[in-house]
């Protein structure tokens, strides 16, 4: 889960205005993981697993649509038992069909002014990055945080070339303190989401959950109309909002909800399996 720092409205409840489709029926089902699909310890809840088999039993895909690396998105894959499709991962910079594995988008940045910004005035923090399928790091993460192919390098080597996101994380800081420094920064090139913890993900401009979908449909010959998005978090606004039914979690920051058409329950109450209990 992650919260925006931008696009707050006084509408918390969903989008000022915006009156849904009342023919939306969904073509495309674009799912967050975390927060979404599983909770923190990323254990799948029992009515998201029916809900989703309900939905490809009606010949809908499924494609997840998340903060996380590939090789983290694949254990869900998995636990879902998703058949042959599409993945939007690292928050729309790498867009994916599984299986085989294919690479389809990968939108990379140079990161040196960020990880110089971060690297001042957060001294203490481990900096990751992410190129490919591979984690390049400054030290190790803590156990369970990221999947895959780690390598410890130092901080120049780690800005010496594109890279698809950078991940500064202090597992003895706040989402508080880390909220305050991002906006500190002045991170203008980039863009930017707090995670749930001391978490702070720095993607390329203008690369975001929604960039990537758009290339999922177009490639499929829907459109944005045709999807329910559901999240949770601020790395979900621009896919709430652009989706034809776009559905924030209960429990979402507020400028999430307000990014939203619909604001269903909380997770731990079964807010997605009702969202998705309502089409399929």
């Amino acid at each position: 889960m992650s919260h925006a720092l931008t696009r707050t409205t006084a509408d918390f409840g969903g989008r000022s205005g915006h009156q849904p489709d009342p023919s939306f029926h969904p073509k495309l089902v674009a799912l967050d993981i975390d927060g979404t699909l599983v909770d923190g310890d990323g254990v799948l809840r029992d009515d998201v697993h029916d809900a989703v088999r309900r939905i490809l039993a009606a010949g809908v895909p499924v494609v997840l649509s998340t903060g996380r690396g590939w090789t983290s998105t694949d254990i869900v894959f998995h636990q879902l038992d998703l058949p042959p499709g599409w993945a939007v991962t690292a928050n729309g910079a790498m867009v994916v069909k599984y299986p085989p594995l294919e690479v389809v988008s990968e939108e990379r940045f140079d990161p040196a002014d960020s990880i110089a910004k971060v690297a001042e005035a957060a001294p203490g923090a481990i900096v990751g990055v992410q190129e490919g399928l591979t984690w390049r790091v400054t030290r190790p993460f803590p156990d369970g945080e990221l999947h895959g192919d780690v390598v410890v390098e130092t901080l120049e080597e780690l800005a010496s070339r594109p890279v698809s996101r950078i991940v500064i994380r202090d597992p003895d800081s706040s989402e508080a303190v880390f909220n305050e420094m991002a906006q500190s920064l002045g991170l203008h090139e980039v863009a930017y989401f707090i995670g749930w913890s001391a978490w702070l993900d720095i993607a390329p401009k203008g690369i975001d959950k929604a960039h990537g979908l758009q290339l999922v449909v177009d490639a499929m010959g829907l459109t944005a109309k045709d999807v329910l998005a559901i999240g949770d978090g601020g790395n979900d606004i621009e896919m709430l909002a652009w989706a034809g039914r776009g559905v924030a979690m209960g429990d979402a920051a507020m400028n999430v909800r307000a990014a939203a058409d619909h604001v269903t329950g909380c997770f731990a109450d079964g807010g997605t399996a009702e969202e998705l209990a309502r089409w399929f």
